[in-house]
Formats: structure tokens, C-alpha cells, sequence
């Protein structure tokens, strides 16, 4: 064991690689505070993985909450000037605990927000992949697109509810229940039969053939047009291997829009990066901007050590 593998852990080796990376690409330190107003995260409480959230009462009797999220705080701390912002940020947040207790979790990541343009989201994507290689030689990163779920939507005469239920299918990759609410709402064949092939792409994204022959309308064309500007960048930064098409990644389309992703490590089984684009958030907290980022999940490379 060497000198610096006896001083640091996982976890804080893995911080200073990504605070370099970032810092190194033009994004400086934002600093959260430790707790916000309880009302403000449940007036949010959908973004957040748990409405269940670690309460005390200050000394002025307001309620309050340690932080279960960073993106909310600096989006609420954000003006709504113009220009980019781009920040990153090493924080704990406090979540729920399976046997019911809270934890604390490590987290880092990055947000750019502002006058979002594909330049900017490709950066994004990059840094993505540039901090998965720095915890691990094997890695995947699975990019989606809701223009391509949404744009299918717009095709169909239903509720918001069978909408949901189509959508949750898809995430489930549950082929039957798609042609089940298909059945049952009158929806068209040729629309069942895309939304079965989407929920069941998982390819490179070099092979955008798979979903260029989906396309319905232009709102699912200006969702390939991005993708594939993505891929053509990844391509010019010889980054395409390990990426891939994936459009069962769950997320909630009242606050995402556009491009969304997850990566993995090999080590670990569940997902220790995930981002996207939420141009709704920020506008549903009164900033007129558009928004991208992605979170670290620090604490997980613990676990790396116990295998």
C-alpha cells in the first residue's frame, strides 16, 4: 500500500481527480449552505429522490432542512442575469436510510446554467465521461433524449395519466404493458410500435440508424439533430466507445427536457453518475435560463473497497 493509499480514501482520492478536471475546464467552486428552508424542498419534493427529508427547528421556530439536494440551491441562488455560469461543487447531502435512519452522502458534480446552446451540452457529456474514466478503467455512460418519448406523445389523443403509465412501462422495459395501455387506449399500431422499439434500444451511439427510422414528427427530429452532433463530437474526441443509447433512463419530464444520462463504474452494480438537461426546474424556480449538469455519487467508491 502506497503512502497516499494509507492517507485517503476512495472517496477523496476520487474528489481531488474530479475537482481538477473541472476547475481545469473553466467551472469554479460553489458553495451551498448546509440547510434551506424545509418548505422550499417541498415545493420541489418531485425532483428529489425522497420526499423524506432530516427537519429541525431554528431558533426563530421556521422549519428547516439539511440539504437532501445541491442542484435545487444553486438554481435558487442562482441570478437571472445574463452569461453562463459554470460551477462545481464538493458537498454532503443527507438522505434516507433503507432501514429508515438518514446518511450522509458525498457528492460532486457540476452545473452550467444559463444560455444553453449543443456546445455547451457536449462539454457536459465529455466532462461525464473524462470523470467516470477517472474512477475506473471500465465504464459505460447511457444517453437518452425525452424529445424522442415526448415526441411520440405528441402523436396520441390520451390523458397525462396514460401518458405517465407509458412512460413508467418504458423505463421498466415492459414491452406487454405498452401494447396492454395501447390496446386499451386506441392507440395506432405504428405508434405502439415505436414506442416498443425505443423501450427496447440499447446500442453504441454510433449506430444512430436505430432511432433515425423513428422519427415522427420535428420534435423528435431536432432531438436526433442533437444526439447526433453529440456523437459527432464524442467522434472528434475519440470518445465514443463505451456510450451508449438508452432510452428507458428514468427521470421526470416535469423537470427534465432533452438530453439525460447515467454512468457506471464496473465495480459498482447501480449507477454512480447521473445528469441531464432541466430547463423546467430552473424556470419552475423563476430563473428564465436553461440548465445542464450531472452528480458524482462519491460514497459508492467505498464500497469498492469492501469487494
Amino acid at each position: 500500500m502506497s503512502f497516499d493509499e494509507m492517507i485517503f480514501s476512495s472517496c477523496e482520492k476520487a474528489m481531488f481527480l474530479l475537482r481538477k478536471l473541472y476547475k481545469d475546464n473553466g467551472y469554479e467552486q460553489y458553495k451551498v449552505n448546509k440547510f434551506e428552508e424545509y418548505d422550499f424542498y417541498m415545493k420541489n419534493k418531485s425532483f428529489l429522490i425522497s420526499e423524506n427529508v432530516l427537519t429541525f427547528t431554528d431558533t426563530n421556530g421556521k422549519l428547516m432542512a439539511l440539504k437532501p439536494d445541491v442542484t435545487l440551491s444553486i438554481i435558487k441562488n442562482t441570478k437571472a442575469d445574463n452569461g453562463l455560469k459554470k460551477v462545481y461543487y464538493n458537498e454532503v447531502v443527507y438522505r434516507p436510510n433503507d432501514d429508515n435512519g438518514f446518511r450522509e452522502i458525498n457528492q460532486t458534480g457540476l452545473e452550467c446554467i444559463g444560455e444553453i446552446d449543443n456546445k455547451n451540452v457536449c462539454e457536459v457529456i465529455s466532462l461525464a465521461i473524462e470523470s467516470l474514466k477517472q474512477l475506473s478503467d471500465k465504464y459505460l455512460l447511457n444517453i437518452s433524449h425525452n424529445g424522442f418519448v415526448s415526441g411520440v406523445f405528441d402523436e396520441i389523443d390520451v390523458n397525462n395519466k396514460v401518458k405517465s403509465n407509458l412512460y413508467n412501462a418504458i423505463f421498466q422495459r415492459n414491452t406487454a404493458l405498452i401494447s396492454s395501455i395501447c390496446a386499451e387506449n386506441g392507440i395506432e399500431k405504428r405508434i405502439e410500435d415505436v414506442l416498443l422499439k425505443l423501450c427496447l434500444i440499447y446500442e453504441p451511439i454510433s449506430n444512430l440508424d436505430c432511432i433515425k427510422t423513428l422519427i415522427l414528427n420535428e420534435n423528435m427530429q431536432v432531438a436526433f439533430d442533437e444526439i447526433n452532433e453529440i456523437f459527432s463530437v464524442l467522434k472528434q474526441q475519440n470518445m465514443l466507445q463505451n456510450v451508449m443509447l438508452d432510452f428507458s433512463i428514468e427521470n421526470d419530464m416535469n423537470y427534465y427536457n432533452g438530453i439525460i444520462f447515467d454512468g457506471y463504474i464496473n465495480e459498482l452494480s447501480e449507477g454512480i453518475l447521473a445528469g441531464g438537461r432541466y430547463d423546467n426546474l430552473v424556470q419552475k424556480l423563476g430563473v428564465k435560463k436553461g440548465a445542464i449538469g450531472f452528480a458524482v455519487y462519491l460514497d459508492l467508491l467505498e464500497r469498492t473497497n469492501e469487494n
